[in-house]
């Protein structure tokens, strides 16, 4: 009997993701998303900037950026 209580517990697998694992996934996209906007943000608000200063200059109305 105790044979048998054995091999059918060794024989239990767990399949799937647990709430734990998904928390980790989550926390480092979070963490890559944080990291591409403080390493990224300078340069893409300078290119809008330039893009709006070039619209405002071309333009006959006023614009606001």
């Amino acid at each position: 009997m105790l044979h048998f209580i054995r091999t059918t517990t060794s024989r239990v697998q767990e399949d799937g993701a647990s709430a734990v694992e998904y928390g980790l996934l989550v926390a480092g996209i979070a963490a890559l998303i944080v990291a591409i906007v403080f390493l990224f943000g300078g340069v893409i608000r300078d290119a809008f900037s330039k893009t709006c200063g070039t619209i405002s200059s071309q333009g006959s109305s006023t614009a606001t950026c």
